[in-house]
């Protein structure tokens, strides 16, 4: 369960989710639990790094409410810089969100923790780029990718990543890809196609059933990142939302196989499908 730290600027900005109601128990329960978990079970491979750099494209302002709780959690990168800060801190925290006052709430909060935190404003196709023109040479890099939702899951932003040391947490959205799947396969709409570039001219996607065609689709993707040079892990968990509907995939992407290994072992539970892409 995780720890519940006081918010270090409380009167700065909170997520609250799309509607001001709170965001689902989800978010600290799943997403945010297997970032915490895998970057503390893998703190003495970080040690070994002088420079350790962890990149968060859409940080939000490092703080949630959940919906029905009254009392405030910390945002990923939060969490993420408070799994490693006493045993192997990063060195670099970059930050981001499409709205200044997010990304600056963000990184005052990392700061009021001592984080070495900078802010970027714009979208993650932009700050991306930044962001790693801003990485010191010798550097292992932690990407948490969270996007809302497919259409922001740039394969570009991927591809840039790929440049560095770097391993790829990343929030796939499954509810996006099975509602709207079927209409993105009108030429006129592009939803999809930055995601998965070449995506309609899959065979197995062409060939593959109503039913069938978003776990093609995700196959595709999975096989794109691969192309870049990385393995995934075989534990893909599913992050049910509140009424245990699975609106998110995570995958986690690396270069060796240790880190692979490490995200197997905490992701690794109850709930996984006995086939990784069956959902």
């Amino acid at each position: 369960m995780q720890h519940l730290h006081p918010d270090p600027c409380p009167a700065l900005i909170v997520e609250r989710g799309p509607h001001d109601e709170g965001v689902g128990l989800w978010v600290p329960e799943h997403k945010h639990r297997l970032v915490r978990e895998y970057l503390t079970a893998s703190r003495h491979a970080w040690k070994k790094w002088p420079q350790r750099v962890l990149i968060d494209p859409f940080g939000g302002p490092g703080r949630i409410q959940v919906r029905g709780e009254s009392f405030t959690r910390d945002g990923g990168a939060v969490v993420a810089w408070r799994a490693l800060c006493d045993a192997a801190p990063f060195t670099r925290v970059f930050v981001g969100d499409i709205e200044g006052e997010r990304a600056e709430a963000c990184e005052q909060r990392l700061k009021a923790l001592s984080a070495p935190a900078t802010a970027f404003t714009g979208p993650a196709l932009q700050t991306v780029p930044q962001m790693i023109a801003a990485i010191p040479s010798n550097s292992l890099c932690f990407a948490y990718i969270d996007p809302y939702n497919l259409e922001l899951l740039s394969f570009d932003i991927l591809k840039s990543l790929a440049k560095l040391r770097v391993d790829l947490a990343i929030n796939f959205s499954t509810m996006d890809l099975h509602r709207n799947m079927e209409l993105e396969f009108d030429p006129k709409r592009a939803r999809f196609d930055s995601t998965a570039p070449g995506w309609r001219d899959s065979p197995a996607i062409r060939a593959a059933s109503k039913s069938n065609a978003p776990a093609a689709f995700f196959r595709y993707w999975c096989d794109l990142v691969t192309g870049l040079g990385f393995t995934h892990s075989r534990e893909m968990p599913l992050v049910p939302n509140d009424h245990g509907h699975t609106i998110y995939r995570m995958v986690f992407f690396a270069r060796h196989d240790l880190p692979n290994r490490i995200w197997d072992d905490v992701a690794r539970g109850p709930n996984r499908p006995l086939d990784l892409f069956d959902h």
